[in-house]
This record gives C-alpha cells, sequence and structure tokens, in this order.
C-alpha cells in the first residue's frame, strides 16, 4: 500500500538515478508527484482507421506488428527502427531514430497502440517517432483518450512521469481536504481526492475541466485567505507617520531633466498619503521597463530622509545596486539636497551612521543583523527574485520595538491587473503605464541567417554614430545543443571575425563580483563598444548610450524576458533597435518564428504577457516571478470572477472565525506560512 508521505522510490521502476532526476522538479514524495499537475492535454480520444489517415493529422492508431527491424543509416552514426502495422483497412510504415530498445519492447504479432503526427516519407504516409504501448487490456495512458502532458527536465520522459504518477494515484484516497465543506457546496467544487484522479487522467474534458475548476479555486482562496491575515495583522501594527514636505517635493521634482508623467504623479501621490497613516503601508509599484518607477520610489525616499528616518532599497543583483546608488545620488544632488546614501553589497560596505538617509544593497542586507538607524521604509525591488523569508527579513527590521517600516515593492515583470490582485492581494496596487514623453519606441527586426552580414553592418555604423551595443546569448560555455551560442564562442566570434576594429566586453554571471563591476563600468564611459553578454543584464542595467541589442537564440527566452532584454537600449534620446537571432535547431521553427514576431509588433508588457501564454504556455512566460503557480493556475487568474469569489469567501471565514478554530485542517495548511510571517 502506496502512502502519500512515503518517498517516490517505493514507486516499480523508480530507482536512485532517476529519483534524483525528478527532485529538480521538486518531486520527493508520493504527495509531490499528486500534486505535479498536466499543463495540457494531446487529444487522442478518436481512434482513425489507417486508411483515413491524411498528412499532418496528429491521430491514434490501433493494429498488429507485421514486422520490426533495426538498421543503420548509409554513412551517417544513427540507428533507424523501421516497423509495419496493419489493422483491419490498411498497413503504414513507421520510424523511430536511435531508439534501437524498442525491437526488445515490442515484437511480430503485438497489438499496439500509436500516437503521433502522421508525415509522408518517399511518397507514402508514415508515422515518425510516435508515443508507442502495446495493448494488453483497455489502460491505455500514453497514446489513448486525453493525455497529460508535464513540464520535464533532462532524464524524465513524458512516458515516464505519466507511469509513476498513475501508480501514485492509489494514494490519492488519503488526501484530506482542507477546503471546508460548505464552501464546496456552495461553488459546487469537487472533492480534493477527486480532483487530483481526474486532473491527471480525465475521461473527457468535461472533467479536466470540473477539476481544474477546483484545484484553481482552492489555490487561490489559500493565498486570499493568506492575504486577509497579513492585512488582519498589519492593522493591528504600527508604522511610523511620515508627513509630506510639499515644498522640498516640489522642488525635487522641477529639478529633474523630465516632467513626470500623470502616471509617476498618481503613484507618487499614493505612497506619500501611506506614508502619513500610522498602518504600514504594503505596496506594489508595477511598471513595464523604463516607466520611470526608480524617481517615484526617489520620491518617497526624500520624505522619509526629511523627516530624519532611513529608507532601505534592496535589489537582486550587485549590478542593479550600484546603478540604483548611482541614479539615487545623481537625482538628489541635483535638486540639492544634501540625502547621504551608503552602498551594501558583496563587494562594498560603505559605513552607516544616524546620518545615514538610504541604504542600497543586494541580500547582504539581511545576512546578518545590521546595526542600522530606524528604518521606516523598505523598498524592494524585484520582489519576486526573493524568497519569502528573505522578503520578510527586510520588513521585519525594527520588531525590536513597535514601529514596522512601510513596505513597497517594485517590479518591471507585466502582470496583467487580475493577475497581480491575486498574487499581490495583500500589496495595495499603483500601476505606470505611461511611457516618458520623450521615449522613442524600440525597432524590432526578427533576423533570418542570410540577413546576418547586414545585421552586424548596421551595428558597426550605430559605433560609428558613438552609440554601443549589446550581444545576448542564452549559454556561457559551448554545449551540446547545436545551433545555441555561447558567450564566451560568440565574444571570440565578434572580436577576430566581425568586429576587429571595435572593444568588444564579455560578461556573465560566474565573472567575480569585481570583474562584472568593472565591465560595466568600462560600458558606462564607453570604453566598450559591444558587450556580449548572458542574461545578468536582463534587469536594470542603464547604459543610456546603448542604442542596439542583438539577441541569440531568442526563440530560447520568453517574450516577457526579451521584452526586458530590450528594455536596456533606448534609455536616452536616441532611436534603439533589437535584433531577433533564432536558434538554427530550433524544434519548431514556425511556431518560434511566429512567436518571436509578437515582438516587432507588440510594445508593452501587458499585451505581450497574454500572447504568451497563449502560444508558449504560462509557465515559460512567467518562470519563477509568479510565487510558483502552475500554468493551469495561471490561465485561471485572467478570470476576474474567480478571484472575486475566492476573495469573498475567504474574507467572509476570516470575519467569522478569524482564528480558524472551527477548521483546523486549514490553520494547519497555513502554519509553516504563519511562521514565516510571524503570526503566531
Amino acid at each position: 500500500m502506496i502512502a502519500l508521505n512515503d518517498k517516490i522510490e517505493v514507486l516499480p521502476r523508480l530507482g536512485k538515478t532517476t529519483a534524483k532526476y525528478l527532485q529538480k522538479l521538486g518531486l520527493v514524495t508520493i504527495q509531490d508527484l499528486l500534486f505535479y499537475l498536466p499543463f495540457r492535454y494531446e487529444d487522442f480520444r478518436q481512434k482513425t482507421a489507417i486508411a483515413n489517415l491524411e498528412v499532418g493529422q496528429e491521430a491514434n492508431i490501433q493494429g498488429e506488428i507485421s514486422l520490426i527491424q533495426n538498421r543503420r543509416a548509409r554513412g551517417r552514426k544513427l540507428n533507424i527502427t523501421e516497423a509495419l502495422v496493419t489493422d483491419e483497412s490498411e498497413m503504414i510504415k513507421i520510424i523511430w531514430f536511435n531508439q534501437p530498445f524498442i525491437t526488445k519492447n515490442i515484437k511480430v504479432g503485438d497489438r499496439v497502440s500509436l500516437a503521433g503526427k502522421v508525415s509522408e516519407n518517399q511518397g507514402q504516409l508514415t508515422l515518425i517517432s510516435p508515443q508507442y504501448e502495446k495493448i494488453y487490456n483497455n489502460t491505455l495512458i500514453h497514446t489513448f483518450g486525453l493525455v497529460p502532458i508535464y513540464h520535464l527536465t533532462n532524464g524524465i520522459t513524458q512516458k515516464q512521469i505519466r507511469f509513476f504518477i498513475k501508480q501514485a494515484l492509489s494514494a490519492s484516497q488519503e488526501i484530506q481536504d482542507w477546503l471546508p465543506l460548505e464552501i464546496r457546496k456552495r461553488l459546487n467544487l469537487l472533492d480534493l481526492p477527486s480532483a487530483i484522479r481526474k486532473i491527471h487522467f480525465p475521461d473527457n474534458l468535461e472533467n479536466a475541466d470540473v477539476a481544474r475548476k477546483r484545484l484553481l479555486f482552492a489555490d487561490l482562496f489559500f493565498r486570499q485567505l493568506k492575504s486577509q491575515l497579513t492585512k488582519r495583522e498589519l492593522s493591528l501594527q504600527t508604522a511610523h507617520y511620515i508627513p509630506f514636505k510639499e515644498k522640498e517635493t516640489a522642488q525635487f521634482v522641477s529639478s529633474l531633466p523630465f516632467k513626470l508623467t500623470n502616471d509617476q504623479r498618481k503613484a507618487a501621490w499614493e505612497i506619500i498619503k501611506n506614508l502619513e497613516k500610522e498602518i504600514p503601508m504594503s505596496r506594489l509599484l508595477e511598471g513595464d521597463v523604463g516607466s520611470g518607477k526608480t524617481v517615484v520610489a526617489a520620491i518617497a525616499m526624500l520624505n522619509v530622509a526629511l523627516n530624519k528616518y532611513t529608507s532601505l532599497l534592496m535589489a537582486p543583483t550587485e549590478i542593479l545596486a550600484q546603478q540604483h546608488y548611482a541614479s539615487l545620488n545623481k537625482l538628489f544632488s541635483r535638486s540639492g539636497f544634501n540625502i547621504k546614501i551608503a552602498l551594501l553589497t558583496g563587494s562594498q560596505k560603505d559605513k552607516i551612521d544616524k546620518d545615514t538617509a538610504i541604504i542600497v544593497g543586494t541580500h547582504a542586507l539581511i545576512q546578518k543583523q545590521n546595526n542600522y538607524p530606524e528604518i521606516a521604509l523598505t523598498i524592494v525591488d524585484e520582489q519576486h527574485r526573493f524568497g519569502v523569508k528573505q522578503r520578510q527579513k527586510i520588513i521585519d527590521f525594527n520588531r525590536n520595538n513597535k514601529f514596522i517600516p512601510h513596505f513597497l515593492s517594485m517590479t518591471a515583470t507585466p502582470i496583467p491587473r487580475s493577475l497581480a490582485l491575486a498574487i499581490y492581494s495583500d500589496l495595495d496596487l499603483s500601476i505606470i503605464a505611461e511611457m516618458p514623453a520623450n521615449r522613442k519606441k524600440n525597432i524590432t527586426k526578427l533576423v533570418k541567417a542570410e540577413q546576418r552580414s547586414e545585421a552586424y553592418d548596421f551595428i558597426a555604423q550605430e559605433i560609428k554614430k558613438g552609440r554601443q551595443a549589446f550581444v545576448i546569448c542564452p549559454l556561457i560555455e559551448e554545449a551540446d545543443e547545436l545551433g545555441v551560442k555561447s558567450v564566451k564562442t560568440e565574444y571570440k566570434y565578434l572580436q577576430t571575425e566581425i568586429f576587429p576594429h571595435f572593444k568588444v566586453g564579455l560578461l556573465h554571471g560566474k565573472m567575480k563580483a569585481k570583474e562584472k563591476e568593472k565591465i560595466m563600468t568600462d560600458m558606462l564611459n564607453r570604453k566598450i563598444d559591444i558587450l556580449v553578454s548572458t542574461s545578468v543584464i536582463e534587469v536594470g542595467v542603464d547604459i543610456q548610450n546603448a542604442s542596439v541589442i542583438v539577441i541569440e537564440g531568442a526563440d530560447r527566452f520568453g517574450l516577457a524576458q526579451l521584452h526586458q532584454f530590450r528594455g536596456r537600449v533606448g534609455r536616452a534620446q536616441h532611436q534603439s533597435y533589437c535584433f531577433l537571432f533564432p536558434s538554427l535547431d530550433s524544434a519548431n521553427q514556425t511556431k518560434a518564428i511566429t512567436r518571436l514576431k509578437m515582438l516587432e509588433q507588440y510594445h508593452d508588457g501587458f499585451s505581450l504577457a497574454k500572447i504568451d501564454l497563449k502560444l508558449r504556455g504560462a509557465g515559460d512566460f512567467y518562470g519563477d516571478s509568479q510565487s510558483g503557480f502552475t500554468d493551469l493556475q495561471i490561465i485561471s487568474l485572467f478570470s476576474a470572477e474567480t478571484i472575486k469569489k475566492s476573495k469573498e469567501e475567504a474574507a467572509s471565514l476570516i470575519f467569522s472565525d478569524p482564528d480558524l478554530k472551527k477548521y483546523p485542517l486549514l490553520k494547519e495548511k497555513l502554519g509553516a506560512w504563519e511562521k514565516n510571517i510571524h503570526l503566531e
């Protein structure tokens, strides 16, 4: 009998090596496996007679093996497995590449079920590399019906993970449902064990939908419940009263070399009004790349400093922390305010005393207890890049007295409003959708292989005009992946073969902090013309003179990340350009090119969020940024109705039973989280 808390190794055919691969997906116990949800289904509900197959069709066929053999391709290290499968209507050829073991698994006379795309090979219909399984009884899970598709890691196949989950389903009856029964009845929701069984192997689309509805509502409800408890906790806390310094703020704004947009003014005012309350502010400032969030944060920090308190600004990388430090010094010195700012990173530790008004840093800010002045405001840039515990530490600095800091989170990740309200529902929301008036729209072009030399000529012309360029590569070192550029190889190639007359620099995440800092300083001081880099430059790097960015292997990045990359150029008055070079080996060139062409047409993150969701899958688009939301969960978050219902139910439950005395299972589920935010 398999139990929920058993290690996954108890399953048949799951050895130590496979277990290590599965652990990369966070799958350690049987319960982990059961809650690892599929992100889509292949629809093979209709069995098709071989005689009725058409080229391009995704189909399931069932028949008997008439012939099966292995052969070597002439002059190539390629093993080809060929088979003939016959049903009542016709015969079809099957081909698999480099899978010689198949002839040991299936023999002449075996009945098999096959699923895949119908192709034409030398004038005859063929199935190339289809999924297969022998027919013993009616329990086909890989090739017939609605076949679940999961996110994978190297070393794990879809067949393996389906097989393991199918074995684990017997433990689903142990699952305890923490969602209160009255809510389930009121909203006509499945119980949790049934939902888990139906989400993995639904009999039909209706089953899949009711399972998804239950799991998605429960997830949203849980997040809303956490938010209600956080709001309740905050309402019992006291923050510093920061009165608005109207005259000085006006002086600061008038000293800026640009006019604030209406959205910037509105966001700054919302923050100022929060700071004037003694209930701690908890606000998310969301704005697209280059929308001007930093200057809004600077207005808040100025008001804190003028009231003799300190602000803490935490950034995810050293480069970004240094940039914030430099830009804040520039902004305040221009306006004539003597605001003392300290930088605290892994490689630089300024002296901090009672006169320090702003402390800018990385996670070094919270690695050990520092003797900071009284912190009245904490700001986290790109909140999703920090763990829950890290974020909590930065909020908790003043727990030794009665005041806790106001909290402002900033993000450039383009989150649709409904999504933001669901994920960060304990935060108030300020959105900067309007771009600065002088910002020219980036010109983005998808570059075909034969157009490369033309693109390189264009870059050379831009550099001769005094501009600079970035080249982004997906990998640091060469890998086995054909057509995928590595930053080190590309750096040598560009410096020696393409741009020998220009200074080419190299930047990647494995370099030491001082090396990275020197490279970025050289780029800033125009000692480097072209910087070849990995995605380390994705967030925040501000080289105003850069006008061109080239992205190698562009199909390997989500639209959100590509949008972040192109935000690195065009940060001044110059026209900016983004050239997208897809991988030579892109598995699905047509699909990849369709997706990349969207960047030519759309220039705002919100539109790209929805497009990538449809074309690429939500998990690929949002990555780690959405607190571990699965693809199915994110899709649901575009439903304002689901969010509204989950919020109403959570608020009602907390109002009637704030200590959850009637709901011990629910309280247990919240337990680990409660420790993190000190609710005990």
